[in-house]
């Protein structure tokens, strides 16, 4: 798939940076003597809906306003990309259809529906309600948002343009893998920038459909995507993303769920940030691989903290026992 070009890209940022402004990437002390490397953590959990994927959603939606013939969106989430869709379609004058699966998070349930969207409970898991999401499509007027779109990248490519002009010479970015859109928009500013810094895409072991498709070099799905992390419970990837990240990523780290609740706990107390697990994932990959890190200077995509109260609790008791 032929990425976008830095023009591109950059008018693409130029939109996304008339509703959000460009999020903050830090050097934490604390957790770069932690991994023994300078980290620094770009916060796209500072957006309007704390997570990164709000970039992609406006960018999308604004497409779609100016090719007119869409007056209401559907789109199927476990959480960040609803609430991106809800916030983006209510900006431009669009009613949007979130399906999500039952027992998905009610913090995230609720922000969509704060954003305007109505939300239809459907399927075990993120598969199920995609799948669901698309027998309601195909009427006049409602447009099908898919959860991996280059167009969706493009948007979010702004984060890691905002990332590279302000921490130049990073040697490895770590970013956790959902359905793509976050790697692949890392991948694109990379190459559209002309830089050498690997990419390392990072997936829960409970959801290891991207890692097992990139070494085997095609889509391999999974019969399940149990993880707390669930901005990267996929288990069915798109083939678009892979070919992406296969030809731009370095490698793909799987983490467990008790990593990413260390390293949750670890940007409490070390950055009085919260993380989802997705995006603490790239610490816990990180600190899987600090013996060959160690000295480098590394950025890690904090993508979001959206989490519900009774995760925190995990965090704030690993944090009381350290």
């Amino acid at each position: 798939m032929k990425l976008p070009n830095l023009g591109e890209l950059e008018e693409a940022a130029a939109l996304v940076h008339q509703t959000l402004t460009p999020t903050a990437q830090i050097c934490w002390p604390l957790l770069s003597r932690r991994v023994g490397a300078e980290i620094w953590v770009k916060h796209e959990n500072h957006t309007p809906i704390g997570a990164f994927k709000v970039r992609g959603g406006l960018v999308y939606m604004d497409a779609l306003k100016r090719e007119g013939g869409t007056s209401r969106v559907l789109a199927a989430t476990r959480g960040n990309h609803g609430q991106s869709i809800a916030f983006a379609a209510a900006r431009a004058g669009l009613g949007a259809t979130i399906v999500v699966p039952i027992g998905n998070s009610p913090g995230k349930n609720a922000a969509m529906q704060a954003f305007g969207a109505e939300l239809i409970e459907h399927g075990r898991d993120f598969q199920e309600a995609l799948e669901h999401c698309m027998t309601l499509a195909g009427g006049d007027g409602v447009t099908l948002v898919p959860s991996f779109d280059i167009g969706l990248a493009k948007g979010v490519a702004s984060y890691a343009l905002e990332l590279f002009r302000a921490v130049p010479d990073l040697h490895t970015v770590y970013v956790p893998i959902g359905l793509g859109s976050g790697i692949c928009g890392l991948i694109s500013a990379r190459d559209a920038l002309g830089l050498k810094t690997e990419i390392v895409g990072v997936v829960s072991e409970n959801a290891a459909a991207y890692a097992l498709s990139f070494e085997a070099g095609e889509v391999i799905s999974t019969n399940s995507a149990d993880t707390l992390a669930d901005g990267m419970a996929c288990r069915v990837p798109v083939a678009e993303a892979l070919e992406i990240i296969r030809a731009g990523a370095e490698r793909i780290v799987r983490v467990n769920d008790e990593e990413i609740l260390d390293a949750m706990a670890h940007y409490l107390s070390d950055t009085h940030n919260l993380a989802e697990g997705a995006g603490a994932a790239p610490l816990a990959a990180v600190l899987k691989e600090k013996q060959q890190m160690a000295g480098r200077k590394i950025g890690l995509i904090l993508s979001g903290g959206n989490a519900d109260p009774a995760l925190f609790q995990q965090v704030l008791q690993r944090c009381a026992a350290a």
